[in-house]
Parts: C-alpha cells; sequence; structure tokens
C-alpha cells in the first residue's frame, strides 16, 4: 500500500509525543512493505524563496520537508496565519507528487493527518488523489482547556478540528477516553473510530532497578509545561510530601508557556528551592533523570495518551500518575503504578509517599510496567492495527456539514 502521512512534525522537527509517534509508525509501516511518504516541515525560520523543499530517504520513508511560506509569521502570535501557510507549501509539495515527483507519478492509496495543524493540506490532498483520508486525532482544544473555549483563536482551532474529523473517512484516537471525547465534541455524523494505542521501541530505553537511596527523594516531571499537565498540583503537594520526607526535590523537564507562573508557584507554595527547571532534555540526559529519580509524578488535567508513561516504564522508574484520559488506561493503579484523581493533590501526596515508603513494592509494580510493555505497546503491533484501518477505508459521500458546535461548559470528567 502507498501511504501519504502528513505531519506538522518529524524528526528533526520534534515539538513533543506526535513527531515521535509519527516516526515510529512510518518507519514500522516501511519494515512491513508498505511504501510510506511523510509530509512534513523544515525548522521554524526557513521560507520558501530561500531554502527550498527537501526530500530524503531515510530509515525506509520518504521524508518530503517543506520550508514555511511566509517567514514573518510567529506560531505563538499568528497561530491560524502560520498553520495555513505551511498548510499552502505542503499542498503543493504533495501535488507535486503526482506530477513525476517521485518515480513515475507517485500516487497515494491513502492519506494519513496527524491533528489539525494539517487539516487543510491532508483534506485538500485526499480529495486531489480521490483517496481515503484517515485521521489521528491526538488531542482536541476543548480538552485542553476543559471546554471553555471562550477566545477567539481557540474556537478557530475547534472549528478547523471539527471540519477534519467530519472530513474524514476513519479517525484513530490513542485512548478509549479520547474516542469518547471525539464522539462527544464533532459528532454525531462521524466515521467510524479505531482505538489504536501509542506504541514505544524498548530497545532505546534501557532498562534500570532503582538503587538504594540513602538520601532525600527525588521526584521527576518530564513534559510540556502548559496547564493542562498539572505541574502545579505536584509543586502544590511538595511541602506536604516534604514534611514526612524531609528534603524532598521536585525536578522539572520540558518547556511550555507556563514556565514563568510555575516558578512563581513554587515561590508561593515557598519551595522554589527545591525544585528545579532543566528545559527540554535530549535522549541521553532524559534516560539519565530516569534513572535517577525515585519516581517520576505525572499530574495531568487532561491527557489523550501520555507516550512518557510508556518511557519511564522502558526504564524502569516507578510511576505516579492521574488517571486523566489516556494514563488512566496506560498506568494500572496498584500493578503497574499508583494513580490518583486529576487535580486531586491529597492524593497524588498519598500515591508519592506510598512509593518512596515501600520502594521493594514500587520496584515490583516498575517491573510489571516494564513487561507489560512487550505486550500491549509494540510499534509493530501498532502499525499494522493502522494498516488494517487503511484497507477498510472507504471514500465516504461528502454531504454538506453545517457549522461546529462551540462547547462553553466543561467536558465530562474522563479522569
Amino acid at each position: 500500500m502507498r501511504i501519504l502521512i502528513v505531519s506538522w512534525e518529524y524528526p528533526p522537527v520534534v515539538v513533543g509525543g506526535l513527531g515521535r509517534h509519527v516516526h515510529h509508525l512510518a518507519v514500522e509501516l516501511a519494515a512491513a512493505g508498505h511504501e510510506v511518504v511523510v509530509l512534513s516541515r523544515r525548522p521554524t525560520g526557513t521560507d520558501a524563496s530561500t531554502h527550498p523543499t527537501i526530500s530524503h530517504v531515510t530509515e525506509g520513508v520518504l521524508v518530503v520537508a517543506v520550508a514555511e511560506d511566509a517567514p514573518h509569521f510567529e506560531f505563538g502570535e499568528d497561530m491560524l496565519a502560520w498553520t495555513l501557510a505551511m498548510g499552502h507549501a505542503m499542498v503543493r509539495a504533495g501535488v507535486s507528487l503526482g506530477r513525476g515527483g517521485i518515480g513515475d507519478g507517485w500516487q497515494p492509496d491513502v492519506v494519513h493527518a496527524h491533528d489539525w495543524l494539517v487539516a487543510h493540506p491532508a483534506i485538500a490532498l485526499a480529495e486531489h488523489f480521490d483517496v481515503p483520508l484517515v485521521s489521528t486525532l491526538h488531542a482536541t482544544e476543548a480538552g485542553r482547556h476543559s471546554g471553555w473555549l471562550s477566545g477567539r483563536t481557540n474556537r478557530q482551532v475547534h472549528s478547523v478540528e471539527w471540519w477534519l474529523a467530519n472530513e474524514s473517512d476513519c479517525i484513530i484516537t490513542c485512548s478509549a477516553s479520547m474516542r469518547d471525547e471525539v464522539g462527544d465534541l464533532y459528532g454525531p455524523a462521524l466515521p467510524a473510530i479505531s482505538v489504536i494505542r501509542n506504541g514505544i521501541d524498548v530497545s532505546t530505553w534501557t532498562y534500570r532497578d532503582r538503587q538504594p537511596n540513602s538520601g532525600p527523594a527525588r521526584l521527576l516531571f518530564v513534559g510540556r509545561l502548559e496547564y493542562e499537565k498539572g505541574v502545579q498540583d505536584a509543586i502544590a503537594a511538595l511541602p506536604k510530601i516534604r514534611r514526612s520526607h524531609p528534603g524532598t526535590t521536585l525536578v522539572v523537564a520540558g518547556e511550555g508557556t507556563q514556565f514563568e507562573w510555575l516558578r512563581e508557584q513554587a515561590r508561593v507554595h515557598r519551595v522554589a528551592r527545591s525544585v528545579t527547571f532543566l528545559g527540554t532534555l535530549d535522549h541521553t540526559e532524559l534516560l539519565g533523570w530516569l534513572h535517577g529519580a525515585d519516581a517520576i509524578v505525572l499530574p495531568s488535567r487532561y491527557e489523550p495518551f501520555g507516550i512518557i508513561a510508556l518511557e519511564a516504564a522502558a526504564a524502569g522508574i516507578p510511576l505516579v500518575a492521574s488517571t486523566a484520559g489516556g494514563l488512566g488506561e496506560a498506568v494500572v493503579d496498584g500493578v503497574t503504578g499508583l494513580s490518583f484523581h486529576p487535580g486531586d493533590v491529597t492524593g497524588l501526596v498519598s500515591a508519592v509517599r506510598e512509593t518512596l515508603d515501600d520502594p521493594a513494592a514500587a520496584q515490583q509494580r516498575a517491573r510489571a510496567a516494564r513487561a507489560r510493555l512487550t505486550d500491549d505497546f509494540d510499534w509493530g503491533r501498532v502499525a499494522e492495527e493502522t494498516a488494517q484501518v487503511y484497507a477498510g477505508a472507504k471514500r465516504r459521500v461528502r454531504n454538506p456539514i453545517g457549522r461546529p458546535h462551540i462547547p462553553q461548559r466543561p467536558l465530562p470528567d474522563r479522569g
């Protein structure tokens, strides 16, 4: 099968978990014998007039990376304009594939879009080639803001997501929670929704049992510094944890828009000296911190999946995670980690204390989490299930889809 994957991030351009997901999926599909082309973008700061589209084959995948059409747009300030400019460049590059760009006019059998930022090029290219459109919705704007879409940009992003969902011929989500969320937000005329979990390549994550720690406990958070990731709850919990476990520290790895606010929260809770912000870590650095900490705390208030939970399990660090969305499916409470309700600081404190008080039991759960990865989260299995969705996808009759409903209330609790 000839597959055209459209994604706004693909190595070396990686913003978050989506880029890693698309990379592993593309490589596994290619390894299974499919012809895979990934249409993505070059790093920010490149423009089409001075940085032409580049294409190269890596790991069996042809990667076509476009430059930005208007380099003066800033993603954080001109999100919709920036996205449309990127989409325009992607459409031009995608159409050229069928004009002798690959071999003798390569054309896909299916187009696979990843998230709303590539809605315009993915929909246009599926229509141009007259092939099914499969979309993986990794998150929703309403979910990220608890259902409150009060800002103009928020409502615009939601509308594009709704359009992509309703224009798709099949939809994939990474968790049952996300499936329900997508159905609630974008239904009722949606195509079939398949749940296919994220995967992980365990060979790149060295497992290591915890070494006895005679000093203060070390907690670790890894993720984007955004409100929905719940870092503020981990900071609020730290003073209580330190009362029973003096000297406990929290290391925060990641970047995001809430960095300054989170630093202020550390000062408000009088733990500024006990909270360290590391910024973004490369793979080797991250693995070192995963091996050195006593537990990883993932306090998300909203989490479509939470791939860091799999990476932490692969490295052998005990998991303490909220039950938000996909985290509640990735971590089995009492078996592969300890869980608490999203936003429940008291529950977070209890789970951390139990983990620190009984390191032997915590290590047993960590081993169980690692063992589960090879059964439930193998990338080969993810690729096989995705290929089955491709094979069953048929181009639907396009009917007028009207206007989207804009939620103005909290989403149902899926914690």
